[in-house]
């Protein structure tokens, strides 16, 4: 019972208190057992990397990963290949292993400080970084990157687009033929009463793309002012910043309006400037190529105009487009005498262009109903040819001797073939009963009628009572060795769509021409 009073609080001492000298000393000595054992388990800190010194732990038994490597450094660089060392990463459970990274890309993992990267591409630059992996799988901060350029002059490795079909930019990521190829050729933009014109506004820079079909997997706004492949090509090159692309204008179907254009060459140039740098998508091209089949001569349609006419134009093209842009133009093979390289100034033209995309392809074909069955892309003559000079090797012959410089012309390469049916040789030079029907695509041909023979340096296939002309990558590789040997400027092909998934073909010419 209370009785009002507040009863006084007594303090009564512990002597094992630590805030008693003899709590002080109970925890020195607890201290100083306990310290040794803490030690052994991995309780304490710091801990330093086994003969690496550097990288701490804190707290209890928490671990970081690997410090950054040391920069790469780049020696006994050639044409294809590069040595690479770096300093040693710290880490306080020691380094396992390596990865080397390639423009951003794994291509090696290591357990040392140095690396040879071989199979490179001649007179190519490449960023390298290194990131270290601890024995705890723990990954650190990649190193400060090394640029690195192969030695040699790099090779152009071109491939067309065509704005129809399914075939999306995406595809050129997702095949990895991003990575194998040089440039791109964008086709085509129309040629309207002398004038260059956008081909297809719907296709180049208004339609709408999904998640899926974009290159960098994010859907189009209605809100933003560029869309379509234009917008697309964007996104390619953003991922692929040593790609260029180039806006082609023609082919066989739009060359009609290049007559016109030679009456008023600066108009027309001024036209295709106005196009190609467009501000809504002047960051997409590196500039321009003509595709005029034929320039006085016929194609789909004849066009008159004189044997200097594509001299005209080109060096139109390029006082307008100047030296900062690239200037192309992509030409016939016919070496035929009195042909259709002999009646236009390519010769004089060159001066104007970077290069020539000389269309080494469709000599022969299924136009030729009843045969005989011939490859449409030879390499060089074989016994039999139905026309001796249709053939690449001739054409850029003929063209060496009008002036044109090897380093001014890209051997051309078709990722499709040409058939006939009611075959029953197997060689060529068999009659027929009609052309082949269906998929013609390199892509569709290495499974529908396997190559079974090469000819003039490229390749054939007679499956059943078929009979296709095609390059496939064995072909590739004698015509690449070719072209290196000729001291041309390098390759191109038609078309990107008619490669496989993973770019068989695209590969091959990357590989081949190094």
């Amino acid at each position: 019972m209370s009785t009002g009073t507040a009863r006084p609080v007594t303090h009564t001492r512990d002597p094992d208190r630590p805030g008693t000298r003899r709590g002080r000393l109970l925890i020195a000595l607890l201290t100083a057992l306990l310290l040794p054992l803490g030690a052994l388990v991995g309780l304490t800190g710091p801990a330093h990397a086994e003969g690496t010194g550097g990288s701490e732990t804190s707290g209890w038994g928490r671990d970081r990963p690997p410090t950054a490597p040391g920069r790469p450094h780049a020696s006994h660089v050639t044409d294809t290949s590069v040595n690479l060392s770096w300093r040693a990463a710290r880490d306080d459970r020691g380094v396992r292993n390596y990865d080397v990274l390639r423009d951003g890309v794994k291509v090696a993992t290591v357990r040392h400080t140095s690396y040879v990267d071989r199979g490179l591409n001649t007179g190519t630059g490449y960023t390298y970084t290194v990131v270290a992996r601890d024995t705890r799988d723990q990954v650190g901060p990649a190193s400060a990157p090394a640029k690195v350029r192969t030695t040699g002059e790099a090779k152009v490795k071109l491939g067309y687009f065509t704005n129809w079909g399914p075939y999306l930019a995406k595809n050129i990521d997702t095949s990895g033929t991003a990575r194998n190829i040089t440039h791109i050729n964008y086709a085509f933009g129309n040629v309207v009463d002398g004038k260059c014109v956008v081909g297809d506004p719907w296709a180049d820079y208004q339609r709408p793309y999904t998640a899926a079909d974009s290159v960098d997997g994010v859907a189009d706004t209605a809100e933003q002012p560029l869309k379509g492949h234009f917008n697309q090509l964007r996104e390619l090159k953003k991922k692929y910043p040593n790609l260029k692309i180039l806006y082609s204008f023609g082919g066989w179907t739009w060359s009609g309006g290049f007559t016109e254009a030679v009456r008023n060459p600066a108009a027309f140039a001024e036209s295709c400037h106005s196009v190609v740098e467009d501000p809504r998508w002047a960051d997409v091209f590196d500039g321009i190529d003509l595709d005029w089949e034929y320039p006085n001569a016929c194609g789909l349609t004849c066009d008159a105009s004189g044997f200097e006419s594509i001299k005209t134009l080109l060096d139109a093209t390029r006082a307008r487009f100047g030296a900062g842009n690239l200037v192309t133009a992509a030409i016939t093979a016919d070496a035929a005498p009195g042909g259709k390289l002999d009646v236009a100034d390519y010769g004089g033209a060159s001066g104007a262009v970077d290069w020539y995309n000389v269309m080494t392809y469709d000599f022969f074909g299924s136009w030729m109903a009843q045969g005989p069955t011939a490859p449409h892309s030879p390499l060089t003559s074989y016994p039999g040819i139905p026309v001796p000079n249709f053939n690449s090797a001739d054409a850029i012959a003929k063209l060496r001797t009008k002036g044109v410089p090897a380093k001014k012309l890209l051997l051309g390469i078709p990722f499709y073939g040409h058939g006939w049916t009611g075959v029953t040789q197997s060689e060529p030079g068999g009659t027929a009963t009609a052309p082949a029907s269906g998929d013609g695509s390199y892509r569709a041909l290495k499974v529908r009628c396997p190559a079974t023979g090469m000819a003039g340096g490229t390749s054939y296939g007679h499956c059943g009572n078929e009979w296709w002309g095609y390059d496939t990558p064995a072909s590739l590789a004698v015509k690449t060795k070719w072209a290196k040997e000729q001291k041309l400027s390098g390759a191109f092909f038609w078309e990107l769509s008619g490669d496989t998934e993973n770019g068989e073909l695209a590969a091959a010419l990357n590989g081949g021409l190094g």
